[in-house]
């Protein structure tokens, strides 16, 4: 999934429990079933060579200051920005992300990280035809606007 699905789910399941005990592993779990959902992000094509890992960095970095603009976007209250239970909840969203990214992007895998990311790669179904997997995103995106 896109970061931009993944930060806004995270952000609106925080917005919708009082605690972080509460809601930092349902964000964590999030994810999971978000990749598990056939989808397509900047990171398709990378192990197939149709994608130059320099093209998804710089797309990713586009796609996530996006990200922190809907966040800002759907949960500033007038003037005032998201609280910081929105923020982190954007962020827990994109762990298993940041955590795989430098196998991804950089070709290096710290051994601690091995077991979290094989776990990602086994929940994780990316598609090349764009349209099939932005839709279930886009849905996600709009959801989220309507309940929020």
């Amino acid at each position: 999934m896109l970061s931009i699905s993944h930060s806004l789910t995270g952000a609106f399941i925080a917005s919708q429990l009082p605690h972080p005990i509460l809601y930092i592993p349902l964000v964590f779990a999030s994810h999971y079933l978000e990749d598990w959902i056939p989808h397509w992000d900047v990171g398709t094509g990378l192990s197939t060579g149709r994608r130059k890992r320099t093209t998804a960095i710089g797309l990713e970095l586009v796609e996530l200051a996006v990200s922190v603009i809907l966040v800002y976007l759907f949960w500033r209250t007038n003037s005032q920005g998201p609280s910081w239970h929105i923020w982190i909840g954007a962020f827990v969203g994109l762990v298993p992300d940041f955590m795989e990214a430098p196998r991804n992007f950089l070709k290096w895998e710290p051994a601690f990280l091995k077991p979290f990311n094989d776990f990602h790669q086994n929940w994780h179904h990316s598609t090349p035809n764009m349209v099939l997997g932005l839709t279930p995103q886009a849905v996600t995106l709009a959801t989220i606007f309507w309940l929020r």
